[in-house]
């Protein structure tokens, strides 16, 4: 089998916009003639059954203690294939620099920061575990060979607190726009209240987790609901770290009255079509690494309004050009920009074309940019893709 070329590290293929970059970017090198390999700690979640056909999956079968085990293997790995590139993300203890470290392999490494750090460690641990990771961050990433950021806030986020030089982190944002998007976008979707004639529905996605603050979502909705007929859907599933949040949402719904108007389909495979046919898209979230739904959303030509926070959906948006941006946690502005969306809804071919920015190829060709800039042996030649990409729906 030929020895990959680049190698993409990433814990799991959960149903995450991080996993779901991974697989695009997977896509996208393959596109180019470019063996790929990519290797996960677990061959577990939603995502699984969509690796591509032409990139090899490695299963490490990490085991506990989960960040020792999957570095370990993580070198043998290195060692065994040594592949050019390593590219890791959701890689917050650098699992990735530390096995080159430990195999003294002469791949490069470059990481791939996806959230915003301080807001989620923050969000997620006490002062000395925020202490803690923060100095790790400060010692491992370093090592890498390049960094890239999803977003300019991410990137300030690990300049100002992580002590790395801005000229050091490139700013590459997601790959979201498949080249099967418009065909996907125009699936149809099984649901009566996508039939014709029905009110207007709004529609979250993400997992359902305190960062993404749903809770602001349902209020908002619910203050929509006493000025006009509306219906609210939210795909995602429950996160198992943060079981409680669904039933704090339902009580939420119960105690506004609005729960015939609200419904929770769980994850499904194919959002996009959902998107393609809502009247609104609304992201709520507390933060963000990039925004990968916005970004679809907007692909979809679906009107968007999203909290203005860190980072990534004001950048997709071009600070309100594309949206409307409001405050995070404020469900009464949250509620006045949805119902003045649903007025007057920005024009769907504007959202296409700026989504053009986060095609596939369009991103693939700004990493091989990265990569080449590494000065590898065998420069990587960006060869046209074997299916251009079509206009999003």
């Amino acid at each position: 089998m030929t020895k990959p070329c680049i190698s993409l590290f990433i814990p799991n293929l959960d149903g995450g916009g991080a996993e779901r970059v991974m697989l695009h970017l997977a896509e996208g090198f393959t596109a180019h003639n470019l063996p790929v390999d990519l290797v996960v700690a677990q061959a577990k979640g939603a995502y699984l059954s969509k690796v591509p056909d032409n990139v090899r999956l490695i299963d490490l079968d990490a085991k506990a203690p989960l960040l020792f085990h999957k570095t370990r293997l993580l070198k043998q790995y290195l060692e065994q294939e040594q592949p050019s590139f390593l590219i890791t993300t959701l890689d917050i203890l650098s699992s990735g620099t530390w096995a080159r470290q430990l195999a003294g392999a002469s791949t490069q490494v470059v990481m791939c920061v996806q959230t915003h750090l301080s807001q989620q460690f923050q969000d997620r641990h006490g002062q000395l575990m925020q202490t803690l990771k923060w100095a790790t961050v400060k010692w491992f990433y370093p090592m890498a060979d390049a960094i890239v950021a999803a977003s300019s806030g991410v990137a300030q986020d690990l300049e100002q607190n992580a002590d790395i030089l801005s000229q050091r982190i490139s700013v590459i944002h997601n790959p979201v726009v498949t080249p099967d998007f418009s065909q996907k976008a125009s699936a149809a979707v099984d649901h009566p209240w996508f039939a014709p004639n029905q009110p207007p529905v709004l529609l979250g996605v993400g997992r359902l987790v305190k960062q993404k603050s749903f809770a602001t979502l349902v209020e908002a909705f619910a203050r929509v609901r006493q000025q006009q007929p509306a219906r609210l859907m939210i795909l995602g599933d429950v996160d198992p770290r943060e079981p409680d949040i669904k039933p704090e949402l339902e009580r939420l719904i119960e105690k506004f009255g609005i729960a015939d108007d609200v419904a929770f389909p769980g994850f499904v495979e194919n959002p996009y079509a959902y998107m393609a046919k809502a009247d609104v898209f609304v992201l709520s979230s507390i933060y963000e690494g990039f925004g990968n739904v916005v970004a679809e959303a907007i692909a979809a030509g679906t009107p968007v309004v999203a909290t203005d926070c860190k980072s990534g959906p004001a950048e997709i948006l071009q600070q309100g050009k594309y949206g409307k941006l409001v405050p995070v946690g404020d469900a009464e502005a949250m509620a006045e920009a949805i119902i003045a969306m649903l007025k007057q809804p920005t024009d769907a071919s504007e959202l296409k074309a700026r989504s053009q920015a986060f095609t596939i190829d369009c991103v693939v060709r700004q990493y091989l940019d990265i990569l080449n800039g590494l000065k590898p042996a065998q420069p990587l030649v960006a060869e046209p893709v074997t299916e251009s990409v079509t206009e999003a729906a």
